[in-house]
């Protein structure tokens, strides 16, 4: 991926949330919604500088063959989903090791999970759900923290971060170890290669509540720990590109992208 430097003259992303209504003869109005509510990029770039706008063209056209892209948000102060961020929902969400197990989720997509681990050295992941990991752009700043298992006082003997490059191969790891627990402060890197998967390795046996955890760009945000909010596959659905008034070097951009459920 490529961070576009110039800040955007409008910006929304707002869900689609396709309510359908119906009216009864005497009335009575009753609705259908949709169960997801994907959101709608809308950016709009005055004088765009040459190198971006050459960028997002040849995405745009599908000059590369590619059908769906990746977005990071820039509004957004946690990648991961709503329900993971959260400890939410089925175990899917997270790749244990043997001897991890989550507990609660499978009883609803609303219900806390507790992690159960059975000895020291064991780890759990947080997954995408669609590509190796969370996609970043390189030397993006990153903050990766666990305020859920923090505060339940869970025995972890480190953070990690596992790096995929862009064929889905991983490729390194980089690790925070923790001299005490529970932990009191995130941990910020630089980011290695296309995707990034976080995690926990646990210092000791025990059963804790997962809680909330927090994957951010930039240094981690102040206050509570705030809601996930995604990083799902995008598709371009418009796209202008037309030349800057006074000078042909830069170009006014205008693109519209929908999020879709697979890449």
């Amino acid at each position: 991926m490529r961070q576009i430097k110039d800040g955007a003259a409008s910006y929304d992303r707002s869900p689609q949330h396709s309510v359908t209504e119906f009216r009864s003869l005497a009335g009575g109005v009753t609705t259908w919604r949709a169960p997801l509510a994907p959101r709608r990029f809308k950016l709009a770039w005055d004088y765009m500088q040459r190198e971006d706008f050459d960028h997002i063209d040849r995405l745009a056209r599908g000059v590369d063959g590619a059908r769906t892209l990746s977005l990071v948000d820039p509004l957004s102060s946690n990648l991961l989903g709503a329900a993971q961020g959260a400890g939410l929902g089925a175990a899917n969400k997270w790749v244990p090791d043997s001897g991890v197990e989550l507990f609660g989720g499978q009883f609803g997509e609303h219900t806390a999970n507790e992690v159960s681990v059975d000895a020291a050295g064991k780890r759990l992941m947080w997954t995408h759900p669609v590509w190796p990991g969370y996609p970043v752009t390189v030397g993006m700043t990153l903050s990766w923290w666990i305020p859920g298992l923090v505060a339940a006082g869970a025995n972890m003997s480190e953070l990690r971060l596992a790096w995929y490059d862009a064929a889905g191969t991983h490729v390194l790891n980089t690790t925070f170890g923790i001299t005490s627990s529970p932990m009191t402060v995130p941990v910020t890197t630089t980011t290695a290669v296309a995707y990034v998967r976080p995690g926990v390795t646990f210092g000791g046996a025990g059963l804790w509540r997962l809680g909330e955890s927090v994957l951010s760009v930039g240094a981690y945000p102040a206050g509570s720990p705030p809601l996930g909010q995604g990083t799902m596959p995008v598709v371009v659905t418009q796209y202008t590109h037309a030349g800057s008034a006074g000078d042909g070097r830069y170009r006014n951009i205008s693109l519209e992208l929908v999020e879709v459920t697979n890449a």
